[in-house]
């Protein structure tokens, strides 16, 4: 296989009811820089129709080119259609690298299409490099329960294919340029898909859940005791942000999934950070990176979290928990 015939990044474009998943813009933000870099064109992969509002939020990421597909057998989505469209659309077009949102979707469906190819996938990585030398992409990640960050890259085969999670990347739209649209039609026998969706009910919204947002979070990490939790909810709710935690928090059953915060869990931006009892493990810290302030309170001292934080506190958690809250009372 020669590198040098497979040109462009691409980015799949996930969308629900008219709305595109903010990952996919993240990546389209992101993607934009690797494509500059590589002297390449960034291309916007969507299935379906899309608003102009929303087809005017892709070109805003600085998209090149839109490749629009219709066809049967994708509504609602399914794993063999997309497998199935990607594989082909690869092999038609061949992009040099393809970046797929890490949601239920995307998880299901990259690495089939990659196999398939076959190439390889990688998943969760926290940072994207071109390196102009090889020409190949630098997926950057934790590996070995945090205690280093692996460089992965695909050296040999084409596509690359990525599945980043979502909030990974800021979404920092560089305005719109020149695009062109290109028509794909592609219909996908539904006899052959393996699946079918007998009733779907959506998830309650629960806003106390969504942590991805929040301008401010009090993380706590796996030192809480469960009694104390109370104190760190109210914290929180003082604060007006939300309660997040550690996974090693999630895996004693002390709170639900969707509070964690790492590279199995949520990625934050919040404008400040309250972290307790939280050792620093680098599967953690990757998905408090961007936040603007992080205050730590841990009451060892060479603890790595205050490599990270602006502000260290040496001190029994709770505490100072109930020092804040004193504080904020009065």
């Amino acid at each position: 296989m020669n590198k040098q015939d497979y040109r462009d990044m691409w980015v799949s474009i996930e969308q629900e009811g008219g709305r595109i998943h903010p990952v996919s813009l993240e990546l389209l933000c992101e993607a934009r820089k690797l494509a500059d870099a590589a002297g390449e064109k960034l291309c916007a992969v969507t299935v379906g129709e899309l608003p102009e509002e929303e087809l005017e939020k892709i070109r805003g990421c600085g998209t090149d080119r839109l490749l629009h597909v219709t066809g049967s057998g994708y509504e609602p989505f399914n794993v063999d259609a997309y497998t199935h469209l990607f594989t082909e659309l690869c092999r038609k077009y061949r992009p040099t690298a393809v970046f797929v949102g890490g949601t239920i979707q995307g998880r299901d469906f990259a690495p089939r299409f990659a196999c398939r190819l076959p190439t390889g996938c990688t998943s969760d990585a926290t940072e994207l490099v071109y390196d102009p030398r090889t020409g190949d992409i630098e997926f950057i990640e934790p590996a070995v329960g945090g205690k280093m960050m692996a460089v992965i890259t695909v050296p040999v085969m084409r596509p690359q294919v990525g599945t980043i999670r979502p909030g990974t990347f800021r979404y920092a739209p560089t305005g719109p340029r020149p695009w062109e649209i290109v028509e794909e039609h592609i219909d996908f026998p539904l006899e052959q898909i393996r699946t079918r969706v007998l009733d779907f009910t959506p998830n309650e919204d629960d806003d106390s859940l969504n942590i991805a947002e929040a301008e401010v979070i009090v993380c706590v990490g796996n030192a809480v005791r469960a009694d104390s939790l109370p104190k760190y909810r109210e914290l929180a709710r003082k604060l007006g942000g939300k309660l997040a935690c550690t996974r090693p928090v999630f895996d004693r059953g002390l709170l639900p999934f969707q509070l964690v915060i790492g590279q199995s869990g949520a990625v934050v931006k919040p404008r400040l950070l309250f972290s307790f009892g939280v050792s620093g493990a680098v599967n953690h810290v990757t998905g408090i990176t961007d936040a603007e302030k992080i205050v730590a309170v841990n009451k060892d001292p060479e603890a790595a979290i205050f490599h990270y934080s602006d502000y260290g506190i040496v001190g029994d958690m709770d505490e100072t928990c109930e020092a804040l809250l004193r504080q904020l009372e009065g």
